[in-house]
Order: C-alpha cells, then sequence, then structure tokens
C-alpha cells in the first residue's frame, strides 16, 4: 500500500466541501502539508484557514510545480476551461484523479494530454472519513497509480474499485446523490410526525436522530438490512403496519428505483456534454 508521507507533490483543484473533506484526511492520514497545494479560483474562508494553519500553498504559487498527482474535484460543468488552464502542469509522471461526476476517462485524457487517469465518486461522508468512493482505473494506468490512487482515497472512506467505466454512473446514483436521499427521508418523517400532530422541532429532532442511530447500529452490526429490518418488525405491529406500505408494489423500492435511474441518466448526459 503506498505511504502517503512518500507520495509527493498532490495539487488539489478545487477546494469546495468535498475537496476540503479530502484534503483533512490526507493532511490526518500523514500527507505532509509541504506536498498539498490548493487551486481554486474563489477559495473559501475555511480553504484559506486549513491553508494558513498548516502552510499550504494556495493558487498562483502552485503553477510553477508538477505534481505527482492532480485531484479534480471541480463541478462537471466547468471541466472544459479547468482543464485547458491546467494542461500545461501536467508531465508523464503525473496521475489525474478524478472526483467530477460524469465526466469520462476519455474526456479526460483528451482534455488534460495524458491517459494516467482514475475516475472516481465518493460521497460527502468523507467529510467525517465516513464516505465511500467508486473507482475506475483507466487503461494508461499503472498498477502504481491505482495503488496512489487507493491510499488516497481511502482517507475519506471505504473504496470499491470497478472494471466497467459505466458502472460509475451507477455509483454516483446509488452512493454519490445517496445521502441526499437519506436527508430527504428525514424530511419526509419528520413531515409525517407533525402531519399526526408533533410539533414542528421535536418531529424533526425524532427523524434525525432515528436515522443517525439507525446508521451507527449498521454499522456496528454485519448482519444484512433485511435481517435488521425483521428485527425491528413485530407480527402485526405497528413497524409491521408501516412497512406494507413502504413494501408495497407502489412503495419505496419502486420509487428509489426510479430515483437512481434519473440520477444514473444525468450521470451520463454529463459524459456525454
Amino acid at each position: 500500500m503506498t505511504n502517503l508521507q512518500n507520495l509527493g507533490p498532490v495539487m488539489l483543484v478545487g477546494a469546495g466541501k468535498m475537496g476540503l473533506a479530502l484534503a483533512e484526511g490526507w493532511l490526518g492520514a500523514g500527507l505532509p502539508a509541504s506536498n498539498l497545494v490548493l487551486v481554486d479560483p474563489n477559495p473559501s474562508e475555511q480553504a484559506l484557514a486549513l491553508a494558513a494553519d498548516n502552510g499550504i500553498v494556495v493558487n498562483k504559487e502552485a503553477f510553477g510545480l508538477q505534481p505527482n498527482v492532480l485531484v479534480l474535484a471541480v463541478k462537471p460543468q466547468v471541466i472544459g476551461p479547468v482543464m485547458e488552464s491546467l494542461a500545461p502542469v501536467i508531465g508523464s509522471h503525473t496521475l489525474v484523479l478524478s472526483i467530477a461526476a460524469g465526466i469520462s476517462i476519455e474526456k479526460l485524457s483528451a482534455g488534460l494530454g495524458t491517459d494516467r487517469v482514475v475516475r472516481t465518486m465518493p460521497n460527502t461522508p468523507a467529510q467525517l472519513g465516513k464516505g465511500v468512493t467508486g473507482a475506475v482505473a483507466g487503461s494508461g494506468a499503472f498498477a502504481e497509480d491505482r495503488a496512489a490512487a487507493d491510499a488516497l482515497l481511502a482517507a475519506a472512506g471505504m473504496v470499491l474499485w470497478f472494471d466497467k467505466e459505466g458502472d460509475l454512473d451507477i455509483v454516483t446514483a446509488v452512493s454519490g446523490s445517496g445521502p441526499a436521499y437519506v436527508f430527504n427521508m428525514v424530511e419526509a418523517m419528520a413531515a409525517a410526525g407533525v402531519a399526526q400532530g408533533l410539533p414542528e422541532h421535536i418531529a424533526m429532532k425524532l427523524a434525525r436522530q432515528t436515522v443517525i442511530g439507525s446508521a451507527a447500529l449498521m454499522e456496528a452490526d454485519p448482519a444484512p438490512a433485511s435481517v435488521l429490518r425483521q428485527n425491528v418488525t413485530s407480527p402485526n405491529g405497528t413497524t409491521f403496519a408501516a412497512l406494507n406500505v413502504l413494501m408495497a408494489d407502489d412503495g419505496l423500492t419502486p420509487l428509489m428505483e426510479r430515483a437512481v435511474e434519473a440520477a444514473k441518466l444525468r450521470s451520463e448526459e454529463l459524459g456525454r456534454g
């Protein structure tokens, strides 16, 4: 496994929430601050504070450097001009690690002039080291490139590697966008509690803590989710009554299937655009 202390210069392009979550994870896992540079046209106060606290190079000073790893953490809508500006800093030794949703390895390789590309899709729990990232190595990536990418991504949580690039559109739809589905479920549970007569702030506390506690229980217990569900469900009890609605033919499963399909199709559209 690659040691982050020996990884060499890492250039992070895009210091938004996900980029900063990764950067903080790398520093915590042993990447020397002197080996990290941040590039962002409008760095946030949080990004500037992280840089100041750790002595990290920001923006203009970074462009005299050819990094060992270039991490693209920008929105897919701006990927074209960003790649054009970065092409001069790509060397033959540079690995490109992209977390830009929907942007294909082919497009990244053409825009940056290298085929040493690893395309990934993390999710926002990476901010707490609880993320999950799907990754695909391009045909020009070496074994050491995959090892370096794995070391960087593992600082944010679990890493799952895929052989087919098209699978990342599904990863994007399931886990990349997935935290928003969970947060929306909390909103829906709270709204249902209000509809039954609870004060809004109480209903939200109940919904939030229920999801927090359930996630902790799932992390602690390796049993399948179906078994954990059954453990909560007494025959003909209150949970049983609710699940008869959620697990009906028009219930949560077909609704989630439609939602994931919509996200997957949008990820594919971004890749074509």
